[in-house]
């Protein structure tokens, strides 16, 4: 595995290898790499000629600076893992290599209404932020396919459409969540829970699976309400359980409004903040 710090230099191994009629497949991370993220490798291998993961804790997309603190860091353990995925390319740039002093990266893209539902709501200013990194890294890595998590579902939705906005061939493909045996959707985050708290974590996939099993006898509404009985339990604060229209993010009133039908989570386990979802 080639591991590139530089712009330029990730950018002339780009080039040379289009040149050689070769596809490009990109996967963002902010490291603390698990099987989850090692799968979107393994999905980008068997479609593109060239795997390149990035790893950038975005400062720009966190809005508690103590979430930024704490957010978990391995960089040895994480160029192990990319090496043994057989990973071809890792971009490893620091804050000054993704936004050089003067010069002018701010988000232009109007989403609507995409960023103002769930995660827009909890986290202000998140997805301008993480718009702003991903339209950067895909400048400098020019992939051909960008391949991104289910877990982050409003994210990949935000994404989609920022490619739609920019036109261009970029494709992006959503790989499924990837969860423990217990069903927790893995994330960078779980290895911050407490023993105890972790053997509690599994309520979360359990009422996106109850909810989903309920779509036929009740209504949005309805499932709504019992999900957020469900999880009102100790060591549990739930910001939202939202049941949407999968493309356009906004709440469904009733089954019928949609053919993709989207149950989003997102709770606070103890100190960690966690998401999930699940397609209807």
């Amino acid at each position: 595995m080639l591991l590139f710090k530089k712009e330029k230099n990730l950018k002339k191994y780009i080039a040379d290898a289009k040149k050689q009629g070769k596809t490009v497949g990109f996967a963002p991370t902010m490291g603390a790499l698990h099987t989850g993220h090692i799968s979107l490798i393994a999905k980008a291998k068997t479609q593109c000629d060239i795997v390149v993961c990035s790893i950038f804790v975005n400062p720009t997309q966190f809005n508690d600076q103590k979430d930024l603190e704490k957010y978990p860091r391995n960089e040895v353990a994480d160029i192990q893992l990319l090496t043994s995925a057989a990973c071809d390319v890792l971009f490893l740039p620091d804050v000054k290599e993704i936004y050089p002093p003067g010069k002018d990266l701010s988000n232009k893209f109007d989403f609507g209404a995409l960023t103002e539902v769930m995660e827009g709501e909890f986290r202000p200013g998140h997805f301008n932020g993480m718009a702003q990194v991903v339209k950067r890294l895909l400048d400098l890595v020019a992939p051909d396919t960008l391949f991104m998590g289910q877990k982050d579902f409003q994210q990949f939705s935000i994404v989609q459409r920022m490619l739609e906005l920019m036109g261009g061939d970029i494709k992006i493909v959503m790989c499924e969540t990837l969860r423990e045996t217990d069903g927790l959707a893995m994330s960078s985050r779980n290895t911050r829970l407490s023993p105890t708290l972790r053997k509690h974590a599994h309520f979360i996939y359990k009422a996106l699976t109850d909810a989903k099993a309920m779509k036929t006898t009740h209504s949005p509404a309805d499932i709504i309400t019992w999900a957020k009985n469900e999880l009102n339990i100790p060591n549990f604060r739930l910001e939202y359980f939202a049941i949407v229209d999968g493309r356009t993010l906004q709440p469904i009133q009733t089954f019928n409004e949609s053919d993709y039908v989207v149950a989003c989570v997102a709770t606070w386990l103890g100190e960690v903040r966690l998401i999930d979802n699940i397609v209807f």
